[in-house]
């Protein structure tokens, strides 16, 4: 799909009210040099206080928020301007769904992590650190920033509660999880999904119940429906009971219809 799936980019531990804060700032109507410096200010006795640094873990911070709900890479404005729209009709509980699936989106490395996380919760109930970044590791390649930047999202998901600690140190469980009934929310968090895969395409049964959207239970709802909800989606039907959902290709005819 493109260069994104191979690189790290999410290297800092993001708190899901920075996303929020971002996000308020963006719908308000703000520029960029406005978002950056409101979240300067937010961020200034939080995050590298006193440091003088010009690329210091606070600006870092600021590039990731600023890349997730304003500053997206090509291809996801209309994605990143759907999602503003659900985060508005959203009760405040709720918006970590789309701040999850911007997240996907954007940065893949978030996406892999989510996925070897939700498979070690799916097989044994607890995911520990160091199994985690193993993987990562294999994924990315056995450099030490890809372990940290894993610890970092796994920090991440914890600040967001949706891995809680255990008695074992570094050894993590499920924490909160979120059901989603909202046909359109979960078109939209199968696009994000879709996003994130090098590929653009996957098995609805593994888009709706997979690894890497852990934190959610959707819906069952059929490919048609997901793909009748967004114009960057198509669907090909294998056999009677499986069907594959991917992105539409720009200047290729849709194949909305092959299903038909």
């Amino acid at each position: 799909m493109n260069g994104r799936a191979s690189q790290i980019g999410f290297s800092q531990r993001i708190r899901l009210e920075w996303l929020e804060q971002t996000t308020n700032l963006v719908l308000a109507g703000n520029d960029k040099a406005a978002v950056n410096d409101s979240l300067q200010e937010l961020l200034k006795d939080k995050v590298s206080v006193g440091g003088q640094a010009i690329r210091g873990n606070r600006e870092k911070i600021i590039t990731i928020l600023m890349k997730i709900w304003f500053t997206v890479p090509r291809g996801l404005e209309a994605l990143r301007d759907e999602g503003l729209q659900l985060h508005q009709g959203l009760p405040r509980k709720e918006r970590i769904a789309v701040h999850w699936g911007m997240a996907l989106a954007v940065y893949p490395f978030w996406g892999a992590v989510a996925a070897h996380t939700g498979r070690l919760l799916r097989l044994q109930g607890t995911a520990a650190a160091a199994h985690v970044q193993r993987r990562v590791k294999e994924q990315y390649g056995e450099r030490e920033t890809a372990a940290r930047a894993a610890r970092r999202v796994l920090r991440s998901f914890i600040d967001w509660n949706v891995l809680k600690e255990t008695d074992d140190k570094g050894v993590y469980a499920q924490g909160n999880r979120y059901s989603i009934q909202d046909h359109r929310l979960i078109s939209w968090l199968v696009e994000a999904s879709l996003r994130s895969r090098a590929n653009g395409s996957a098995a609805i049964k593994d888009l709706l119940d997979g690894p890497s959207i852990f934190p959610f239970r959707l819906a069952r709802v059929s490919a048609e429906r997901l793909v009748s909800l967004s114009p960057r989606m198509d669907l090909l039907r294998h056999g009677l009971d499986e069907d594959l959902v991917m992105l539409h290709k720009m200047g290729v005819a849709s194949k909305k219809g092959c299903h038909k």
